[in-house]
């Protein structure tokens, strides 16, 4: 699906099933130097469950125009936008590392757009490691292999997929690969800059689940508990032995995790 946000062209998947007035609506927001795809097994899981689905390739990602934003609060900016250009009632924002900390700004600073929040590999603060960074700037393939190692666990490094024939951490290398240069470091960048999680955590008014992986290194499961804690009526799910990337990881995991906090088991599956 084609969207236009500002003029500017923004690519989303909608999980295979065209929009159903009347269904509620779910925007998928990925982390940094990704795309739409890491959301292919959730996407289409709501599509087929009664929702409404846009999964996002946010600007200068994947298949959608414009320049990558420099800022948390550019790019929540930008998803406000986006939430009234589509125009329908209050969506619930899903979002992955990076993903997690617009969906966070922008329900703080909208919240009468947003009717429920899912936060996943999250964190109120994820400062990036200067190593990262510097690779990251450079467009050097270490800042690549530096987040499939720290953003997949053991189980995942060892070919541990629950999709059969799907090599996890070499998929989670090529989609780094496609991003344009200088994307991947805007992204880190902007998630270490990032100061306004707390106060953002403080203001959240929808009901929100965290869901957090126990071997996480990207973003430690210490900085998910104070997260849950620090947003008001927050429940915090932990998926055993997982690590970052927990749509690929674990995707039953997180379907289950998402059954319970949405009520899909209410909503048609036709």
């Amino acid at each position: 699906m084609q969207l236009n946000v500002d003029g500017v062209a923004v690519h989303a998947t909608t999980g295979g099933r065209a929009h159903v007035a009347g269904r509620p609506l779910a925007v998928l927001v990925h982390g940094a130097g990704m795309d739409h795809t890491v959301w292919a097994l959730q996407s289409r899981w709501l599509a087929f469950h009664g929702w409404n689905v846009l999964a996002l390739d946010l600007p200068g990602h994947g298949l959608s125009a414009g320049v990558a934003r420099t800022t948390i609060g550019a790019m929540a900016t930008w998803l406000i936008g986006l939430l009234r250009a589509v125009g329908t009632e209050p969506a619930t924002l899903i979002g992955h590392s990076m993903g997690s900390l617009i969906a966070l700004e922008a329900a703080a600073s909208c919240p009468e757009l947003v009717r429920g929040l899912v936060l996943i590999g999250s964190a109120a603060t994820m400062p990036v490691h200067e190593d990262l960074l510097g690779a990251a700037r450079d467009n050097d393939h270490a800042a690549i292999d530096m987040v499939n190692l720290w953003g997949f666990g053991y189980r995942a490094g060892i070919g541990e997929s629950r999709a059969p024939g799907v090599w996890m951490t070499g998929l989670g290398e090529r989609i780094l690969e496609r991003a344009a240069p200088g994307v991947l470091y805007a992204d880190l960048a902007a998630c270490s800059a990032y100061q306004g999680g707390p106060a953002a955590a403080a203001a959240i008014t929808a009901p929100t689940l965290v869901i957090a992986g126990e071997k996480d290194q990207m973003t430690p499961l210490r900085g998910a508990r104070a997260l849950a804690s620090a947003v008001p009526g927050a429940q915090l799910v932990v998926v055993p032995d997982a690590g970052h990337m927990l749509m690929t990881e674990r995707p039953d995991e997180v379907r289950e995790a998402l059954a319970r906090h949405l009520g899909t088991a209410t909503l048609a599956r036709h």
